[in-house]
């Protein structure tokens, strides 16, 4: 495996920390919540993590570039389950959208570091030992089959942060920005906070199915934590821009398990059968577009029927 020189990083990592200074002074104080602004954001997004695939792709080459992009597309298109749990968390504990900002910051800035731990580990088993590539095609297999007959658009509540509702003092509404208050001699947990570790916790366990999917573009950390820092940044946004349309994607959750299909399928048969990181980009882009498309034709004759 080509290795990755250390200005290279240097580079992706000055890049990394000034985007999340800029994403958290542009949204200091609840600015940038509408829909317009949420657009436009993640647009940049879009712009920022394709313009590192060109500059993967002019400093690095062709077939890292073409990686790095098959890799974004997985973790992109993935990131889409996120955002439905994010909308779940944040209905079933009331937080109100001017304080969902700072939540997703630093759940974002959480999962970047959690992230990072599970690629250099999973790199790591898999160059030491061949047979993991197997366990994550098993594990990506089952998750599909799970998305398949889930439709995570229609959940009403998260497991986890139920759980914690149920352990930890909490407060019965949210108190502000605050994540922790004082009352009556005691400190009370506030739903901000519950809500915050619902986020960790649901991003560590669709890791362990984002991450092996990208495992199955490449093993080139740079590539794979790059591009998944890239997808990662722009969920805040993307938020905001599916939260009030998440209804109209009926058929998107057959897209998400038609791309976990593939990346396992793929990661199982690579010793005899080796499918080009271009031509992972473009089924990747047919399986989520076809879904994409599915939802808004099946939207459109609904209105059709109603009118």
């Amino acid at each position: 495996m080509q290795s990755t020189p250390s200005w290279a990083w240097v580079v992706f990592w000055a890049l990394l920390l000034a985007l999340l200074v800029v994403d958290l002074l542009a949204h200091r104080g609840g600015r940038g919540q509408s829909r317009r602004a949420a657009v436009l954001w993640s647009l940049a997004w879009v712009g920022l993590g394709l313009g590192f695939c060109g500059f993967v792709w002019v400093t690095l080459g062709t077939e890292r570039g073409h990686e790095y992009l098959a890799a974004w597309l997985i973790e992109k298109s993935l990131s889409l389950d996120n955002v439905f749990v994010f909308l779940v968390i944040f209905r079933s504990l009331n937080v109100p959208q001017r304080y969902q900002h700072e939540v997703l910051f630093l759940g974002i800035f959480g999962a970047l570091v959690f992230r990072a731990l599970f690629i250099f580990v999973g790199a790591a088993a898999l160059q030491r030992w061949g047979w993991v590539s197997y366990v994550f095609g098993a594990i990506l297999l089952v998750t599909a089959w799970r998305v398949f007959r889930e439709d995570p658009s229609k959940q009403e509540d998260n497991r986890v942060v139920g759980w914690l509702s149920r352990k930890l003092p909490v407060t019965d509404q949210v108190e502000g920005p605050h994540f922790v208050v004082k009352h009556r001699g005691r400190r009370l947990a506030t739903p901000l906070l519950l809500a915050l570790v619902g986020l960790e916790v649901t991003d560590i366990l669709f890791a362990v199915d984002s991450v092996p999917a990208a495992f199955s573009v490449t093993t080139d950390t740079f590539i794979l934590y790059s591009s998944n820092a890239f997808a990662i940044l722009g969920l805040r946004a993307l938020y905001l821009v599916i939260a009030g349309a998440v209804g109209q994607l009926k058929y998107l959750h057959y897209g998400l398990a038609g791309v976990l299909a593939f990346a396992g399928v793929k990661m199982v048969v690579e010793t005899w059968v080796h499918i080009p990181p271009l031509l992972s980009v473009a089924i990747i882009v047919a399986v989520i577009g076809g879904a994409v498309g599915a939802s808004l034709a099946h939207r459109r004759s609904v209105h059709q029927v109603e009118a």
